[in-house]
């Protein structure tokens, strides 16, 4: 991209919502007393490389939640459609100034700071339009990571009218790699590691992600992947909660 990248301001984006089709509400579900996405939020804001977080939300009366929490949290809250999230996270993002977009979404309340912050930096080390650690799956379902200019996205937005494409927000740059240059950052783990499945989009998932921060979280409320992933290790019967779950297919 033609501009420095050393005085880029750089914004989360958490797309979330209430209407969830598997499980509903999800994002406000209690978990040690807190809403997953609260839980979410605090592991964000340590990510080192972040100027702001900010929750793209909906316009519909359900997600009145959503916004008052994040007043709550004093982060920044942008309601924009609920199906053209490309355009409400597109919206959000210039409210915010953002020059670079790290896309997350509210069904990851485990996510890595640290993989967050490695993806930032590959980024920013390398001459490319987007980075990600989802162009090939080495890492856990649930520490998803999309790292991409302001700029590509607002290119994307002239590019595509395909409701698919404003439905998945970076679809039609992974999809287009003749136009934009792309990056993946792997993990390194084995692939057993690389399967668990870390995200939330059923009540099992739920229950695995509960049950990861009563055990982890009393003792160490930044406990990173690496705490995760031995936590499974010992105890193989938590991974075992939802290893059935079938991904949706983008």
């Amino acid at each position: 991209m033609a501009m420095n990248k050393k005085s880029m301001r750089i914004v989360v984006i958490i797309q979330a919502r209430m209407r969830s089709t598997r499980l509903p509400g999800k994002v406000m579900l209690p978990v040690l007393g807190k809403p997953m996405l609260e839980l979410m939020v605090e592991r964000l804001r340590r990510v080192k490389q972040i100027d702001a977080v900010v929750v793209a939300t909906t316009t519909d009366k359900s997600c009145d939640v959503i916004e008052s929490l994040a007043s709550r949290l004093g982060v920044g809250c942008y309601r924009g459609s609920e199906e053209d999230v490309l355009d409400r996270v597109l919206q959000a993002s210039r409210a915010a100034k953002a020059d670079l977009i790290v896309e997350t979404t509210g069904d990851c309340p485990v996510i890595d700071p640290e993989t967050i912050d490695r993806v930032i930096d590959t980024f920013l080390a390398s001459d490319v339009d987007y980075c990600s650690n989802v162009l090939e799956r080495t890492y856990p379902r649930g520490m998803d990571v999309q790292v991409f200019p302001l700029a590509v996205l607002e290119q994307v937005a002239t590019l595509t009218q395909d409701p698919a494409d404003h439905e998945h927000v970076s679809r039609y740059i992974y999809q287009h790699p003749e136009r934009f240059r792309l990056l993946n950052v792997s993990s390194g783990l084995l692939l057993e590691a690389a399967q668990l499945r870390l995200t939330v989009d059923t009540p099992e998932d739920f229950q695995l992600i509960s049950k990861v921060y009563e055990h982890l979280y009393p003792a160490k409320q930044d406990f990173n992947l690496a705490d995760i992933l031995a936590l499974c290790a010992r105890r193989p019967d938590l991974s075992m909660l939802n290893q059935h779950i079938q991904q949706k297919i983008v």
